[in-house]
């Protein structure tokens, strides 16, 4: 891992932070292969049991593609003929969104500035976000003759609806926190300078919970939103055995008769 993405481990939280705040965290190339490898990471390792990304600096969550190193790209790619440079999306932007969104454990985004392009991508492929009142999303693709990327003409109009949907992405703007909140891009708007302990607060929250049963809930929710009723009914009941035979379960289980908070185990 480089140095542009740092990448820590503690209590079963892992803290994945974006760390160029003088680029306002734009995305060079060895920044999100950096990332990448960081989410693949916290995905697979059995003993982190929630992820939490965030930003280094108070301006930029992540303002997307690094512009002053992609017009240099171009520029290769017309003297090449090679049109490598839009490789990204399939060998970075798709496999960093994966690696968040179909994380068996929960993923927060602490979202502390501005969210663009990919940076609203990567913040909506987390399950929760918790957003500095000073914070703004924006799609931005349309702006530089772009389409969506990064999983944003999936998880956009899931959030917002397909209608809003369009309307951000044909005419991009800046979305204030507190019109976040409104539209579901943001689940929780905070004070700025109370956002990393909130949003560690609800990540390590979540680190301290029932594993197994999160992950179901997250492949449930997925599962519902492109299958049929009947379908997603036979997809819980799976779900809910995998669940209902963890040791998670079965401590809840006691604990709620015995009137203690359970201590989960994560398995």
């Amino acid at each position: 891992m480089t140095d542009t993405v740092l990448y820590e481990v503690s209590d079963g939280l892992a803290t994945i932070t974006l760390n160029r705040p003088e680029a306002m965290n734009a995305l060079n190339i060895a920044t999100k292969v950096a990332l990448r490898d960081a989410a693949r990471a916290a995905a697979d390792d059995a003993a982190v049991r929630a992820v939490l990304l965030t930003a280094a600096g108070d301006r930029a969550f992540c303002v997307g593609q690094d512009l002053k190193e992609h017009i240099g790209l171009l520029a290769a790619d017309r003297e090449t003929g090679s049109g490598q440079t839009m490789s990204t999306v399939r060998e970075h932007y798709n496999p960093i969104v994966r690696a968040l969104a179909g994380a068996p454990k929960p993923v927060v985004a602490a979202v502390n500035g501005v969210a663009a392009g990919a940076g609203l991508g990567f913040a909506l492929a987390a399950d929760y976000r918790v957003v500095a009142e000073t914070a703004s999303f924006n799609t931005s693709f349309a702006g530089v003759a772009l389409t969506a990327d990064s999983g944003i003409s999936w998880t956009l109009p899931r959030v917002v609806g397909p209608g809003r949907a369009a309307d951000l992405l044909l005419f991009p703007r800046s979305i204030k926190a507190p019109e976040a909140y409104e539209l579901g891009l943001a689940n929780r708007v905070v004070p700025a300078d109370r956002l990393r302990a909130e949003a560690e607060q609800v990540a390590r929250a979540l680190a301290e919970g029932p594993t197994v049963a999160y992950a179901a809930i997250k492949e449930a929710v997925a599962y519902g939103l492109t299958h049929s009723l009947d379908e997603t009914l036979d997809k819980e009941d799976k779900l809910q055995t995998r669940a209902g035979r963890s040791e998670d379960h079965a401590i809840a289980v006691r604990a709620f008769v015995d009137k203690e908070k359970p201590k989960y185990l994560g398995r």
